[in-house]
Parts: structure tokens; C-alpha cells; sequence
């Protein structure tokens, strides 16, 4: 089968370190994460910013550091979030791509999260998916729900996206899709057929979900944003020990795991 391309969410918006101290929230545990995943298997290192105080942030000066320090520890391709927290405005998080990662998310939908409100109004989802592709920033598409593939869709239709897109199947988060397996069945039947899909699953759903998606072809993602357990009543050590789990399961499937440049030429970026 193909290789699979493995991506490590290093920190996400909303664990701290009084849930798991192994958690990396200043910059330079995240540089440090990011090479320990990257030589474990992640060609890819999602990126959530945090500030002093370990709140999320969406300052452009944490976000050089950051994209500074992992650039001069290791190779892996830069994917910062453009969610960066649920009361962080749109405008704010836009700003990331100035940048100019690698990639980065493009949420398409408001939607509930969890007890919360996840806003992305389509007219500024519109222009930051505009911006990204000015700015030559992949976009990286995130499906919480099975309708937002259809605006994920309109999005390319308006020439605002280019192929081949990249899908994030996030599934388990409460007001989003369920972590089944008919969920990823049923999105992926509904993607572009040269489209690079990847299943996220959330909390305790981490591991079944992504091992589901790369036993049908496609690609998967962990890391502390997902889960911070290695499993049942074991917290994870650190992003690595997750990734090196996540690499084996792809290794028993017989699905290689990529490394950058093999990455690099299946998103379509340039060098």
C-alpha cells in the first residue's frame, strides 16, 4: 500500500499542564516535541500557539519563535492552527498565515464545540482561504461535521482552494460527527478522488480512529491536542511515545511511513 503521512498535534488549544505536565506549551518544548515527533515518524507538526501563562495566543511574535525554533531543530513541515482558541476572533487567528508556514488549518464551519461556540463566518473563511493561497499556504481542511464537506467543496469551486486538498476527518468532539467508523466511511466516499484525507480522533477515540483511517488508504494524526493518555491510566510521556505508536500500527498495516519530501510531493507543496 502507499505510505502514510503522520502528523503530531503537538499542544492544541485546551489541556494544560495541570492535566498532563508533559504537555509543551512555551516555545521551546514545542521545538523540542516537534523534533522528538518528527524523528519518530511525524513528517508533519500541527501548532498551537500559547503565551506566557499558557493561554492560547495568536501573537505573530510567539508564532515566529516558534516556526524559527523547530526550523532549526528538524525538517518536519510547519502546520500552524489557525483555530488557535475558541474565543480567539477569526481576524486575529487569520493573521498566523502571515507567516507564512508551510500550512496551515482552515476551519470552514462555525459550529458547537463541546460547551462552546466555534465561530468562522463564511465570509471570513472566504478571505483567509484567499489569502493562504496568495500567500502559497496549504490549507489544511478540517471536517468537524459531514456537512461542512459541502462547504469545503464551494470553497474550490470559487477558485479559492487549489488540488490536490487536504481533509482533516476530526471526529469525536461533541457537536461534531461521531468517532465511528461509518462517519469515515461516509465522508471519504464524498471527497474529490485525488484528495489526501487523514482521520483525527479525539480523547479515548485517538487510536481505534486512526487506525481505522489508515487501513483504508488514508492518513492520521496524533499528539497531545488529541489525547494526552498513552493508554488507559497511562498519561503519554510526551508527543513521541504517541507518534511511535501511531508509526507501528501504520508499519503492521503495511503502509510506510513517509517521510518529509515524500510528504511534500504527495500535499503538492513547493519546496
Amino acid at each position: 500500500m502507499s505510505v502514510a503521512i503522520l502528523t503530531a498535534a503537538l499542544t492544541g488549544p485546551i489541556a494544560g499542564k495541570a492535566d498532563n505536565p508533559n504537555l509543551p506549551t512555551s516555545p521551546e518544548e514545542i521545538a523540542a516535541d516537534a523534533k522528538a515527533a518528527w524523528e519518530q515518524g511525524a513528517s508533519i507538526v500541527h501548532i498551537h500557539l500559547r503565551d506566557g501563562q499558557g493561554r492560547p495566543t495568536a501573537d505573530l511574535d510567539v508564532a515566529r519563535r516558534v516556526v524559527g525554533l523547530i526550523g532549526e531543530v528538524c525538517p518536519a513541515l510547519i502546520q500552524l492552527s489557525t483555530g488557535v482558541g475558541l474565543g480567539v476572533p477569526l481576524a486575529a487567528r487569520a493573521q498566523l498565515v502571515e507567516t507564512r508556514p508551510a500550512m496551515a488549518t482552515l476551519n470552514v464551519c462555525s459550529m458547537t464545540f463541546n460547551d462552546a461556540q466555534f465561530l468562522n463566518p463564511p465570509d471570513g473563511v472566504r478571505r483567509l482561504a484567499a489569502r493562504m493561497r496568495e500567500l502559497g499556504v496549504k490549507p489544511e481542511l478540517e471536517l468537524y461535521d459531514t456537512g461542512h464537506v459541502e462547504m469545503a467543496l464551494a470553497l474550490f469551486e470559487e477558485d479559492l482552494l487549489e488540488a490536490p486538498l487536504q481533509f482533516s476527518l476530526v471526529l469525536g468532539v461533541r457537536g461534531g460527527m461521531p468517532a465511528t467508523a461509518d462517519s469515515i466511511v461516509h465522508l471519504v466516499r464524498r471527497l474529490p478522488p485525488d484528495a489526501v484525507w487523514q482521520a483525527i480522533g479525539i480523547g479515548r477515540h485517538n487510536l481505534t480512529m486512526t487506525a481505522i483511517g489508515l487501513a483504508m488508504g488514508g492518513n492520521a494524526r496524533t499528539g497531545m491536542e488529541d489525547t494526552l493518555m498513552l493508554r488507559r491510566g497511562v498519561p503519554a510521556p510526551g508527543n513521541a511515545a504517541l507518534v511511535t505508536r501511531l508509526a507501528d500500527v501504520a508499519r503492521a498495516l503495511e503502509r510506510p511511513v513517509a517521510d518529509v519530501e515524500q510528504a511534500r510531493s504527495i500535499l503538492g507543496l513547493s519546496d
